[in-house]
């Protein structure tokens, strides 16, 4: 899936033919995004009107004495994904996109995201917002500059914004007399009132022992011998991600849809070790796995939710301390009480780095997960085969329908993040989630793209597959051949140990750039156990940490032809010890195993383009989903999708693929004929 935001860091190839196709599928869709050029505007039906909530939000600013205020999209945690009640900036401007920040000033209202959501901008918000085609803050601190007097207060909530940003909006803004201050009590949520969804109330539950990889006692004398490790002995680990708190203590709950997870810090001590949540939402097990057993001297006191900044403040104040925090997901306001002199601030704390790393059982979990899944989207793409044909499928029924055939499956909580099923034009749209207004019929003449995953008890899963149905173009076939050739590529390379994703990842869009062809987005990220669907730092971003083996990352490459189609093809890797004819190294060198086992659609292969070692590591993959999926369909006696799986997974050759594309050919027109009567 490709939600890079990723808090997800993110990669703009703001290439021209990019642009301008922009363009260009803003005047084939005029009439379901705004126009603001003229008299009265042309506002889509999907537009908020958010006249009568900037006025009340200015009379807060002025009350404050800022000029503007800073609205992210994010939680406390730096959460990638956030639950309703903190959609800020949805509520504020309309705007649903995962990624993007808000800035109002006392005149103007202007929304910053980057080119994934310019459309779904342009559907979504009224002519009081201006879109800026910009996702830095530099960006951002250059349009500040240009709207606000100097001499003006610029306001932001102490709690929404990490430490990289405070000091990447202090840099913009500095020797400008523009100065970023702290406002306790954001003022969008007074705005918001008692509309506001209230707190959750959800149970917070413990992982049954057979889906953990270790207790939390192992986990943490891990993270204890890492602090006692480190060169600068810090006593305390803050941990702030919603992960984090998740993982060491094997917990989960259902405070963000799709994400597994619950509002807590966790400050683990060399001394003691404090859980900060609502007591009274822990399930009678989970408070027992906390308390029942302590580690040496270490028990887990449970304290209130709203003290973990009283309390970090006050064991700061304490002499000889020192606090480890990673600065990507601590907030400013914890930040700012710890004196500097007792920070060891890093880009991760050894949490979020440690459960990057899965142990045996873990990689066996995410594996199994990973087949069952492979059926039940196996049994969607024979589902659309059979009905697509017929007119009787549309984006928002195929996402409902795979969801579906997902929370079939033994173990399964539900979709890892909302379905992005998107056909024809839609699916040029990276992160297009269809709506009532927006879903197409689904046809046999255009390219399907779905993108989904879900959350199992052993693992989340995400995969993207794109099909088509008839008979696609010759520019069609070529796009998804070297999107195919890049994601075979990159799975199949060999590299050194801790080896950055990004020194690699454009190996994935090498055989895209030889002909002029590109992607605006990451190539891939982490992936967690029952936990987030992006698991950072794993990935191939800048900010990424090096790959090592036991890692889960993505390998999704794509094509997006603005106004026409879009190609993305997804799946999940693990990091494993290479075989190499030759080791001078004393460290073994990497490369990947595919798990996610679902085949390509042979449709849509141009296997000229495609060479010898190419097409045997695609003959070698298939006979792997025949191995894992096919035995699973033959004993749930799914004799249909098992004859599906077979057929799709013959060894390829060139005569294969010509046959298999005029059969889909010969499979549609015969369909369309019941259909029509004709």
């Amino acid at each position: 899936m490709v939600y890079f935001s990723c808090i997800l860091g993110f990669w703009i190839f703001l290439l021209h033919g990019y642009v301008t196709g922009y363009s260009k599928q803003r005047t084939s869709e005029s009439g379901s995004v705004r126009n603001c050029t003229i008299m009265p505007p042309h506002l889509p039906p999907t537009v908020t009107n958010t006249s009568e909530r900037l006025s009340t939000l200015r009379q807060l600013m002025r009350s404050h004495n800022i000029t503007a205020y800073i609205i992210p999209s994010t939680d406390a945690h730096m959460s990638e994904y956030i639950a309703e009640r903190d959609k800020r900036l949805s509520w504020m401007s309309g705007f649903t996109g995962s990624s993007g920040t808000g800035v109002v000033t006392l005149q103007k209202a202007a929304l910053f995201t980057d080119s994934r959501y310019w459309i779904q901008a342009e559907r979504q918000m009224d002519c009081n917002w201006e879109l800026q085609k910009l996702v830095w803050i530099s960006s951002i601190g250059e349009w500040i500059l240009k709207e606000v007097p100097a001499g003006e207060n610029i306001g932001l909530d102490p709690y929404l914004i990490s430490i990289d940003d405070w000091k990447s909006y202090n840099q913009a803004l500095q020797d400008s007399d523009r100065i970023p201050i702290p406002i306790d009590g954001n003022l969008v949520d007074q705005v918001w009132g008692a509309q506001r969804p209230p707190p959750p109330t959800s149970k917070i539950y413990a992982l049954p022992d057979n889906f953990t990889g270790s207790t939390w006692q192992e986990k943490v004398s891990n993270i204890l011998k890492q602090m006692e490790n480190h060169i600068k002995k810090p006593t305390a680990v803050l941990l702030s991600g919603l992960e984090e708190t998740a993982w060491l203590f094997n917990l989960r709950g259902d405070d963000i849809p799709h994400t597994p997870v619950f509002y807590a810090y966790t400050l683990l001590t060399t001394k003691n070790i404090s859980l900060f949540v609502d007591v009274r939402r822990l399930s009678e097990k989970a408070l027992q796995l906390l308390t029942a057993q302590c580690l040496d001297s270490l028990c887990i006191r449970v304290e209130s939710y709203e003290n973990a900044s009283a309390v970090v403040t006050s064991y700061a104040q304490q002499d000889g301390v020192r606090i480890w925090i990673g600065t990507e997901y601590t907030t400013l306001e914890l930040y700012r009480n710890i004196p500097q002199e007792k920070l060891l601030a890093e880009d991760y704390s050894p949490v979020m780095i440690t459960k990057g790393v899965k142990n045996a059982k873990e990689q066996e979990m995410l594996q199994a997960a990973h087949v069952r899944d492979a059926v039940a989207l196996i049994r969607y793409l024979v589902w659309l085969e059979k009905n697509v044909p017929t007119g009787s499928v549309d984006e928002i029924s195929g996402a409902h329908y795979v969801d579906r055939l997902r929370r079939e499956e033994l173990y399964c909580h539900g979709p890892s993040f909302e379905t992005i099923s998107a056909s024809g034009l839609n699916a040029a749209l990276a992160h297009y989630s269809p709506s009532n207004t927006t879903s197409r019929t689904l046809s046999v003449d255009e390219m399907y793209l779905v993108d989904s995953g879900g959350q199992y008890l052993d693992g989340t899963t995400d995969i993207t597959r794109t099909v088509h149905w008839g008979e696609p173009t010759p520019f069609q076939k070529e796009a998804y051949t070297r999107v195919l050739m890049g994601n075979i590529d990159l799975s199949r390379l060999t590299f050194p140990s801790k080896t950055s994703g990004r020194v690699v990842e454009a190996v994935a869009r090498r055989a895209l750039w030889e002909v002029g062809l590109n992607y605006g987005h990451g190539t891939g990220h982490g992936i967690g156990n029952f936990l987030s669907v992006h698991e950072w730092p794993v990935g191939f971003m800048s900010n990424n940490i090096p790959l090592e083996r036991g890692m889960f990352t993505s390998i999704e490459p794509g094509y997006y032809q603005d106004g026409e189609f879009g190609i993305r093809l997804e799946d999940i890797v693990l990091v494993v010890e290479a075989e190499t004819k030759h080791q001078v190294s004393e460290t073994p060198y990497l490369t990947f195993k595919v798990i996610s086992l679902v085949p390509y659609d042979r449709n849509l292969i141009d296997v000229k383009l495609l060479s010898q070692e190419q097409i045997q590591y695609l003959n070698s993959y298939y006979e792997t989903i025949r191995k894992h999926v096919g035995p699973e369909l033959e004993r749930r006696q799914l004799y249909e999708e098992y004859r599906w799986l077979q057929e799709n997974t013959k060894p390829l050759s060139p005569a294969s693929l010509m046959a298999a594309s005029l059969g889909t050919l010969a499979m549609s027109t015969l369909a369309s004929t019941l259909v029509t009567g004709v």
